[in-house]
């Protein structure tokens, strides 16, 4: 298992001053600053994932618990018809982010908002989030990254006119967060809500 690289930065900021401490004879704080900075790595863990190659399936994008499934309420969605999956992160699950469905990034957005918990309806509308936008043989795959309470960052990786496939990751999410996928109607979908997933392994739906 590795660290993502956005974990570095707040990692050295706890094991640089433990150092410190230990170095000046404060073996105290050294280990509470020690601990703190294995329980970030431990957030910012991303574990090998085995994505399944079945074609028109699509995994889930996070790790965490089904919030809702269904028809997607037009007023928080983006315009059109869409089928809707929420996965809620809490801050103990991984939070390295893959794309759920293979197919050539057409539209990236990143929105500025609010910072509700990322379990309320309207989080989804209203947060701080970043949205990709997937096209695969005509068809529109969209999946929202969207900011917490706890988290107020999420960083992607992905461009307009990159080709990405089914389970590679794009990006993660800082401190417990929400993702939202939207599919195109008619999507057989196959979590309900209070479901565990695993990012880039669970089966979520299947597009026909």
């Amino acid at each position: 298992m590795t660290i993502d690289r956005a974990g570095w930065p707040f990692i050295g900021a706890a094991w640089l001053p433990a150092a410190a401490c230990l170095f000046t004879g404060l073996p105290l704080p050294a280990i509470g600053l020690a601990i703190l900075g294995v329980a970030l790595g431990l957030f910012f863990r991303d574990p090998v994932r085995h994505p399944p190659t079945e074609p028109g399936i699509v995994v889930s994008p996070a790790d965490g618990k089904v919030l809702s499934t269904g028809q997607a309420d037009p007023t928080l969605a983006p315009e059109g018809a869409w089928e809707q999956i929420s996965i809620f992160l809490s801050p103990l699950d991984v939070h390295v982010n893959r794309v759920p469905h293979e197919g050539r990034v057409t539209r990236v957005d990143h929105v500025p908002g609010k910072f509700l918990p990322a379990y309320r309806d309207r989080a989804e509308a209203e947060n701080e989030r970043n949205e990709v936008w997937v096209e695969y043989e005509g068809q529109t795959i969209v999946f929202r990254q969207v900011v917490g309470a706890l988290a107020r960052r999420v960083v992607c990786r992905v461009r307009v006119g990159d080709s990405v496939q089914t389970g590679e990751r794009f990006g993660i999410m800082k401190f417990g967060s929400r993702m939202d996928v939207f599919l195109p109607a008619g999507t057989d979908l196959l979590v309900t809500a209070g479901d565990t997933v695993r990012g880039g392994e669970t089966i979520v739906a299947r597009i026909t």
